[in-house]
């Protein structure tokens, strides 16, 4: 850059500050340019003007109401509402996908309904889809799903199974793949309950297996860890007062996710024992041969 185009260029600057009204470089006092304005008239403070300030109105925004979303009790009843309102499976699942009351539902790629023979006298409820999960649109179906189906085969069941009485029926308390895998929020939560237990009821199983500790807690209404909740049989009936109504206790067992077997191989002991008394259950009622 020669000279000439130096000078031109700090005429331009010097030029583009007295516009915007620099008058000075330097000063050794503070100018308030907005006194300046105001004892010159130029500028009004909203109270000495005779025209009443208009405040925003905040109720008509422009958008539609049905994008405006759902706070959490309000989302919740809303789904309570249609959960309530299906009578078939198919009709869950639609209702489950056009419910936009669910903030996960904008980043997971696909809907997770369900896996296995819907007549099955067992159904498995974990926890929520995972990667694999939400690409492929089925519940346990990655590393954890394989894992699964190899214990459940070792007491003769199995998600392919024709055969009701060795089928299983497979869902997650969440339908929607939290972002990251990370543990669903207990919102998520609340607001996925009334659709998977309006599931349960659809489905009418003799046992259901809870498995993890979300589906767990959510499920039976208890703050326990699941090291506490398994072990034993608790009769399940539903959390959400409006799938209340007639409703029978069903024999439910707790037990540890294949995902923290993975984690903690240890545990596979335990969840053998969980596996074994829910053997037993099938043949008190008569589901297998004693």
């Amino acid at each position: 850059m020669n000279t000439t185009q130096m000078q031109t260029g700090a005429k331009a600057a010097l030029q583009f500050y007295l516009d915007h009204g620099v008058d000075i470089c330097l000063s050794d006092k503070p100018i308030n340019r907005m006194l300046e304005l105001k004892n010159a008239g130029i500028l009004e403070s909203p109270a000495s003007s005779d025209q009443p300030v208009r405040q925003p109105d905040f109720q008509h925004s422009g958008i539609p109401e049905s994008n405006i979303p759902l706070g959490k009790s309000a989302a919740r009843n809303e789904a309570a509402r249609r959960a309530l309102a299906c009578a078939a499976r198919e009709e869950l699942r639609e209702a489950i996908t056009e419910f936009d009351g669910i903030g996960i539902k904008k980043t997971a790629t696909n809907m997770v309904f369900s896996d296995g023979n819907p007549d099955a006298p067992v159904m498995l409820i974990g926890e929520a889809p995972g990667a694999d999960e939400d690409r492929q649109g089925k519940p346990f179906v990655g590393v954890s799903g394989q894992l699964l189906d190899r214990i459940l085969a070792c007491i003769d069941l199995d998600r392919r199974a024709e055969d009701a009485a060795r089928a299983v029926y497979i869902s997650n308390i969440l339908n929607w793949r939290p972002p990251g895998n990370r543990t669903p929020a207990p919102a998520e939560i609340e607001v996925s309950l009334p659709f998977i237990e309006r599931h349960i009821q659809l489905i009418q199983p003799k046992l259901l297996i809870l498995c993890g500790s979300v589906s767990a807690k959510a499920l039976l209404g208890r703050d326990e860890s699941i090291s506490r909740l398994r072990k034993i049989w608790h009769d399940y009936l539903p959390q959400t007062p409006e799938l209340q109504e007639g409703a029978a206790p069903i024999p439910a067992i707790a037990t540890y996710h294949p995902a923290y077997l993975l984690r903690t191989p240890a545990q596979k002991k335990a969840v053998w024992a969980d596996m074994l008394l829910l053997q037993a259950r099938r043949r008190e009622l008569g589901l297998i041969e004693a």
